[in-house]
């Protein structure tokens, strides 16, 4: 056998054992080793065989590493051959997650079992692929045309009662030894003389699929595909699975899956999955830094962003105290969180048990003496640097030694935060983004002196409440909103130019954008940015930076909140519309400017709008204020939704390749200025140089 596949026989039965810590991935040794123990299997005396993993999960899919090098037999379609030509029963024995390839493994055998707490998916289209090992052929034929579409295009993992009733899986074996349920369901098997199932050999009667099933699932996708080509070309592979036999059906399977899998979509998807894991690990903090414990966490602040902190920590059984400044807001902030839990509730995601729970992990103070026994706490108020620093130096008075104190601040200063307190190696930033209790990403921030044990407790307890941590160093909007300066400075030069609102938005959401620039603007709140600039500096002066969104705030049009920004709202549904008095209104203002209004195309809308946040990207790693360019792209991902088709900022520029976007942001400077388009150092030399961010990102590894 293979050094991580054994084979021994109990009670006549075969177990065929996988151990490739940590989740089993179906490498090249895995995928050789199952095919040697299957095939010798055939010759010895037992009655059938079990499938079984060793540590905490069954196979969890194809090992990724492998995709883009030369393929080394065997194939996995090969493997799952010898299983399913086996002339014994071959019975999956699933705990943990059977997923991707793993599941498909374990569509290949005869029968499945799975302890309760097993759960079985084929998140492929998460990476923009598809199954390429027959999911899309065998799950429709076992589960349904239906079943198998919303399962393969969600990509969403299915516990194993549910899997059972779904046909998914045979039986669901009691207790958590899964060996020994599985070789008394197979001894059962056996006594009964239980047939070879083969999922291959049902057919799809074509009647049972209505017409034009196929033709709707696609435009519903397409709706809401953001730049993925891959749930398109799950659609034909399923209808392959209806039209045609089985090995048609997994020709067309693999043509798709090798179409998809060089894709620059799946490409980009991928690198997206390894940088979630990378920007989790911070390059100068030893692996063993000890952590604190946090039993305890203190939210200061009960509004919207409050209320959704609180809730993160509530949902993992953290207890939480909610604190503000009189009895009337506080019950306000604990009445809305009551209410979003309310609406989890209804939507099926929690059940009234679990939503006690949670609220009953959460309590309330205006009292700043209560927070004594706290072990982390999070400050979550209006972003004034000296009501911030006031909050700090209270709460260095009543903590006890050792707690964390962080501000969830989007711009402020941490270091000068910090110096409010005695005691700045316990002062971080926790960046949550709105809404909290539903938004992935997590910026923690790095003070001067903030002490490595809170740091890595910060990272640490931001995994454990579901975040997707990334860190920054101190700056003016640490790396998210610092970039998004110039995203929405162009936006809004864009109109002076001659471009509709709707022109600039439909530009970005054709990108795949979830939202347009200045409908984000609108449901932000024009005001919000508006009182921000009031206190800069730093901004060049000219009459033209930010106008209309200057004019629109005078105006009292804030965005959704007042029913008119950038935008007209529907105030029932809250649907926007073009407004023609702001589209008049943007061309008597570029007049009164000077500004000769022209034809803009989308490709211009794209690269004024994207380009200025590849230079900033630039500019920060440049400064060391994000570890690395992946880093840069996760925040984008998972905080701006920005596509992850298109794999962030930083990826997306070595896509286009840099020096093309080097030049068009130097065509801009001609244009425009240096105040808006200086071309980053760093840009400049990589695209002299020829070498991509990702390049320069693993040379400083």
């Amino acid at each position: 056998m293979s050094n991580v596949v054994s084979y021994q026989v109990v009670d006549n039965i075969g177990v065929i054992s996988v151990n490739n810590p940590p989740v089993n991935a179906l490498a090249q040794v895995v995928r050789a080793g199952i095919l040697e123990a299957v095939t010798a299997a055939q010759n010895d005396a037992t009655d059938a065989l079990v499938l079984r993993c060793e540590g905490r999960t069954f196979i969890a899919g194809a090992d990724i590493t492998e995709f883009g090098k030369p393929p080394q037999g065997p194939g996995l379609p090969e493997v799952l051959g010898a299983i399913e030509n086996s002339t014994k029963p071959v019975i999956a024995a699933i705990h943990g997650t059977a997923l991707g390839g793993g599941f498909e493994v374990s569509l290949a055998c005869h029968y499945r079992c799975a302890i309760a707490s097993a759960k079985v998916g084929l998140p492929e289209v998460k990476l923009g692929l598809l199954p390429g090992a027959g999911g899309t052929q065998r799950v429709p034929r076992i589960a349904g045309v239906k079943v198998a579409l919303d399962m393969i295009t969600s990509g969403n993992p299915i516990g194993a009662e549910k899997a059972k009733a779904l046909n998914l899986i045979d039986e669901v074996v009691g207790g958590d030894d899964v060996q020994a349920g599985a070789i008394a369901y197979a001894k059962e098997l056996v006594a009964s003389g239980a047939p070879l199932k083969r999922i291959r050999d049902i057919t799809i009667d074509p009647a049972t699929v209505e017409p034009g099933f196929f033709d709707a699932a696609r435009k519903q996708l397409a709706a809401r595909a953001r730049g993925q080509i891959a749930p398109d070309r799950i659609v034909s592979c399923i209808e392959a699975a209806v039209g045609q036999p089985m090995d048609a059906g997994l020709d067309r399977e693999r043509e798709l899956f090798m179409e998809l899998v060089s894709s620059p979509e799946s490409a980009a998807m991928r690198h997206i999955f390894f940088a979630e894991r990378q920007a989790a690990k911070i390059k100068d903090l030893p692996r063993d830094t000890p952590l604190r414990e946090v039993k305890k966490v203190a939210v200061i602040g009960g509004g919207t962003m409050g209320g959704g902190i609180a809730m993160c920590f509530a949902n993992v059984g953290i207890k939480v105290v909610m604190v503000e400044i009189n009895d009337e807001a506080l019950a306000r902030g604990l009445g809305i969180i009551e209410k979003n839990y309310a609406i989890t509730m209804k939507k099926g995601k929690l059940t009234e048990a679990q939503v006690a729970q949670c609220m009953g992990a959460i309590s309330g103070t205006t009292d700043y003496g209560d927070l004594a026994d706290v072990d982390l706490v999070i400050e979550a108020v209006f972003e004034n640097l000296e009501l911030k620093k006031e909050i700090f130096a209270k709460l260095d008075a009543v903590c006890k030694p050792g707690a964390i104190l962080a501000s969830n601040t989007s711009y402020q200063d941490i270091d000068a935060i910090a110096a409010a307190t005695k005691r700045p190696q316990d002062v971080l930033g926790m960046h949550f983004f709105s809404p909290a209790n539903v938004m992935k990403l997590l910026e923690v921030v790095r003070g001067e002196k903030t002490a490595d044990d809170a740091l890595a407790t910060a990272m640490a307890i931001g995994k454990k409440i579901g975040k997707v941590c990334a860190l920054s160093r101190v700056c003016y909007g640490f790396i998210g909103n610092r970039m998004l300066g110039g995203y929405g400075r162009e936006s809004q030069m864009l109109l002076l130019d001659g471009c509709t609102p709707a022109q600039v938005d439909s530009a970005l959401e054709g990108f795949g954008m979830a939202m347009g620039p200045l409908a984000m603007g609108d449901l932000a709140g024009l005001d919000v940015g508006y009182k921000a600039r009031e206190g800069r500096t730093d901004l060049p002066n000219d009459p033209k930076l930010y106008r209309m969104g200057t004019v629109l705030v005078e105006m009292d049009r804030f965005g959704q909140k007042t029913g008119a920004g950038f935008y007209k709202y529907d105030p029932a549904t809250r649907a926007r519309m073009n407004d023609p008095e702001i589209e008049a209104l943007i061309k008597s203002e570029a007049a009164a400017l000077g500004v000769e209004q022209r034809e803009v195309s989308e490709q211009e809308i794209l690269e004024r709008c994207l380009y200025p946040l590849i230079n900033e990207g630039a500019l920060i790693l440049e400064e060391g204020i994000a570890q690395r360019p992946s880093d840069i792209d996760v925040v984008y991902v998972f905080g701006y939704a920005f596509p992850a088709p298109k794999g962030g900022p930083m990826h997306y520029a070595d896509h286009v390749g840099l020096k093309n976007v080097y030049d068009k942001i130097c065509e801009f400077r001609d244009r425009y200025g240096e105040d808006y388009w200086k071309p980053a150092p760093l840009l400049e030399k990589l695209a002299k140089e020829g070498k991509t961010f990702a390049q320069w990102g693993a040379e400083q590894e």
